[in-house]
């Protein structure tokens, strides 16, 4: 308990630390949202990467998708490293910088009202981002509650208060700047930590072909008749399987808090850099989880009694006290890291995109970042509330709330990445096709939440469901924009002129 306790309070004290450290970055909107979009690849990439993996990941789906799929949900972490990483940066990481840049945006709603000339735009896009931001932020909470019972004995409670309390510290003081920085250190835990805890937790079943050939004996008919499903190529459930794939991989393409990592990118060499960096990262940290969630079977779970969030927690209850006080230093690592990033893209979306000459006329860049400060710290208060609200009551509307959390990943996805992606590439890509697909895609999945029995049998689970809407957005924009009144030339033409500037070499193909 005592080199448990020293290595929390190492951990929380770098974290603070790097805040502190960090004050002088954030000084202006600039600084606080985007690092002075000084940011370099190292901690880019690890940016991109912790705020993609959280406990959510680690706890939450490692278990759930490792029980249904067996081995076979390593797939879902290569499809994080190559979609949601590699292409991910290769598509979107220079055109974003370079057009963000140009019409000094911050935000994706800001981008989306600056591109169209449109703030019906912009104000619509924001109000989805704080509708299903919040409960997406509550979620992290929940892979860390059976983690801190198991390693601690004490109530998960405190465990919510300390990590929101410490966040908001930090990400207070430092902004971004110190967002990025502690990633970075956050990231090179999660990469000790997940390879160390696999080689534990394989050692303790005899090894990787002994862990393997238990795999193969396990059967369940209520999920597959085939033997061998759980340590088979695909699985059980193949289409389920790529239905996961495609909603935590090409959903980082729609996501706010990920492609706002674009946005504060320095040179251009650091794009290739963080393509790479990113990429090895997800292959490590989403891989091994996966990977590690696929022999849950061979442990003594009742996933009826219990849940899916107790697999991975029964796995390491019999690790050695180093191995689990690194195992919660990981999963506090992942949570917090993806934490600071949703409460940023939350509260400067709030503050710049709604408040901002809607609300508040005239708002100084000083009483810009004090206000994104407050809503900082109200992100984080409900957040917290909602999650210790969800594990005190027993009441069935609670069950309302983890749903949303749920629905939130594909609402979000759903209603940008197509606008996104077509608006970087596409100059017919008009305003009226954004706005309905914002409304197909958020307004598609709350039907799913409050209606998802009339959903057909594939679209009930929210995860197909969030996959359909991010791949029907890639067919609805281009149509509507070919049916609806194409946009005013200049507007367009001053968009995509950032491309053509002459520097080295033209813009789009080089930053420097």
């Amino acid at each position: 308990m005592l080199l448990k306790c020293l290595m929390l309070v190492l951990f929380f004290g770098v974290m603070i630390g790097v805040g502190v450290y960090c004050r002088r970055h954030a000084t202006d909107v600039n600084g606080f949202v985007l690092g002075g979009r000084s940011v370099g690849p190292w901690l880019t990439a690890f940016a991109y990467g912790t705020s993609y993996f959280s406990a959510v990941i680690f706890i939450g789906y490692a278990g759930q998708f490792g029980w249904k799929f067996g081995i076979a949900s390593t797939w879902i972490g290569l499809g994080n490293a190559i979609i949601g990483s590699f292409l991910a940066w290769a598509v979107l990481g220079r055109r974003t910088r370079i057009m963000t840049q140009h019409l000094a945006s911050s935000t994706m709603p800001e981008f989306f009202g600056r591109r169209f000339d449109s703030k019906p735009l912009k104000i619509c896009a924001s109000i989805i981002v704080f509708i299903f931001l919040i409960p997406y932020t509550a979620s992290l909470y929940n892979g860390l509650s059976r983690l801190f019972e198991m390693a601690f004995g004490i109530p998960y409670v405190w465990c919510i208060l300390a990590m929101s309390v410490l966040t908001g510290v930090y990400v207070i003081a430092g902004g971004y700047m110190a967002t990025a920085i502690n990633d970075f250190i956050q990231g090179i835990i999660m990469l000790i930590g997940i390879v160390a805890v696999i080689a534990a937790v394989l050692q303790s079943q005899g090894g990787f072909m002994a862990a393997l050939a238990g795999l193969s004996a396990v059967t369940d008919e209520s999920v597959s008749s085939m033997p061998g499903a759980f340590n088979s190529f695909f699985g059980p459930d193949p289409l389920g399987l790529l239905g996961v794939v495609i909603l935590t991989s090409l959903g980082t393409w729609g996501l706010p808090q990920m492609v706002q990592k674009f946005y504060a990118i320095k040179h251009e060499r650091d794009i290739r850099k963080g393509t790479i960096i990113s990429t090895l990262f997800a292959i490590v940290v989403a891989g091994g989880c996966y990977f590690l969630g696929g022999f849950g079977r061979l442990f003594d779970v009742d996933v009826a009694a219990v849940g899916f969030d107790a697999i991975i927690p029964t796995m390491l209850s019999n690790l050695p006290d180093l191995l689990i006080a690194i195992v919660v230093i990981l999963v506090l690592s992942a949570s917090m890291s993806t934490l600071s990033s949703l409460v940023i893209a939350s509260s400067s979306t709030l503050t710049i995109d709604l408040l901002k000459d809607n609300v508040i006329k005239k708002m100084t860049e000083k009483k810009q970042v004090f206000i994104i400060r407050i809503f900082v710290v109200v992100f984080i208060a409900i957040s917290a509330l909602i999650a210790i609200y969800q594990t005190q009551s027993q009441n069935e509307s609670v069950k309302f709330i983890a749903q949303l959390m749920g629905v939130s990943w594909g609402a979000l996805a759903g209603a940008f990445l197509a606008p996104f992606l077509y608006s970087l590439y596409w100059k017919k890509t008009t305003k009226l096709a954004c706005l309905i697909n914002f409304i197909f895609g958020a307004g598609l999945m709350l039907c799913n939440l409050f209606a998802r029995a009339s959903f057909p049998a594939l679209l009930q689970s929210p995860i197909n469901c969030g996959a359909f809407t991010m791949l029907a957005g890639l067919i609805i924009v281009p149509v509507v924009s070919l049916l609806s009144p194409k946009p005013a030339k200049e507007l367009v033409e001053n968009a995509f002129a950032c491309y053509e500037k002459k520097v080295p070499a033209a813009q789009k193909n080089s930053l420097d």
